[in-house]
């Protein structure tokens, strides 16, 4: 089998989307994703409606990315499958079908860990799309993460800080619920920064050592701002919405960048990527594409879909992982917490 020849399905079922993507030498040719609204009326995911949904999706969503590929099972080389991190229950939907069709297909599995995949999503074959080299800093931001990754090779990679507590999706969503506005809240409190005062309100940043992160704090302090607010002005959050939202996306973005600079001057790497869903927020893109020309970074950015929860990026990581032949055997289980 030469690397030219190989076509990898991913399977992604870590939290609430299920996905499914075809990979034909490192190009995508499909990438599908079905979402599950059921989560929005209770403000956030609930595991076991997600775990349900999983079941009712993952047929359909495989069916459409093969035949939007212009391919069938039987074409398949390999199939890749998130182990995790993510919900148990999410993960053991996408492990069992994945394993079942690796059995009756007689084609080697690829387990993948979900938050390397982020990462590796910047070596998806795209058009006008640079590649990181080896080494560079990974700075991958999500609802469930908030770390900085030394990447030397695809699959060598040291996480040199992480969150002590909260991740900074999480931190966007709780300030998105405190201010009324419905799950998820992290984009549309993008959305209103984009018109808002970003110094209007200025919110303290946490004193956290070396290269680590804390946001549990930012959050109180943003809870009772808004309490001491609207007690004095009930209306005060409608009428100051976009500045508050630029305010907190001002601050959430400080932390991230004061931390960046220290990982930079501490390992004297300047190559620069983005992961995680939180790198789809407008202002951190538009920052980092700032600190190109202000610090000579080289900064790497992904596309869109490549940046919320995908099966594309599983399957990238299942081509690397099938090339120097790490199979999973069949005996290998889900698990929901896993280093990196």
């Amino acid at each position: 089998m030469t690397a030219q020849n190989i076509y990898i399905l991913g399977i992604e079922s870590s939290c609430d989307d299920t996905a499914a993507a075809v990979l034909h030498s490192g190009k995508i040719l499909s990438n599908v994703v079905a979402t599950q609204e059921v989560h929005q009326k209770y403000g956030g995911v609930v595991p076991e409606l997600a775990s349900r949904a999983h079941q009712q999706n993952i047929v359909p969503v495989i069916h459409e990315a093969l035949s939007r590929a212009g391919i069938t099972k039987e074409d398949l080389t390999a199939v890749a499958f998130t182990r995790g991190p993510g919900l148990m229950g999410s993960l053991l939907v996408g492990t069992s079908f994945a394993k079942s069709l690796s059995l009756g297909l007689k084609i080697p599995l690829l387990d993948i860990n979900h938050m390397q995949a982020h990462i590796l999503a910047h070596f998806i074959d795209e058009k006008d799309f640079k590649k990181p080299k080896f080494p560079f800093l990974a700075l991958t931001i999500s609802g469930g993460h908030t770390q900085i990754v030394k990447v030397t090779d695809y699959f060598q990679m040291e996480v040199i800080g992480e969150t002590l507590d909260d991740a900074v999706g999480e931190a966007f969503d709780k300030s998105a619920k405190i201010l009324g506005l419905p799950y998820p809240g992290g984009p549309l409190v993008d959305k209103n920064a984009q018109k808002g005062d970003p110094k209007a309100f200025p919110f303290p940043k946490p004193k956290v050592e070396g290269l680590n992160f804390s946001f549990s704090g930012l959050k109180t302090s943003i809870l009772y701002f808004i309490q001491k607010q609207v007690k004095q002005n009930p209306q005060f959050i409608e009428e100051n919405l976009e500045d508050i939202c630029a305010s907190i996306q001002h601050t959430i973005i400080g932390i991230l960048m004061d931390k960046l600079k220290k990982a930079v001057k501490q390992t004297g790497i300047t190559e620069i990527a983005i992961a995680g869903g939180v790198s789809a927020n407008s202002g951190i893109r538009n920052t980092l594409h700032e600190a190109q020309a202000k610090y000579g970074w080289k900064t790497y950015i992904p596309k869109f879909e490549y940046t919320t929860d995908n099966a594309a990026m599983i399957a990238i990581a299942g081509h690397y992982k099938f090339i120097s032949e790490d199979f999973a055997d069949l005996g290998v289980t889900a698990k929901a917490r896993i280093k990196m």
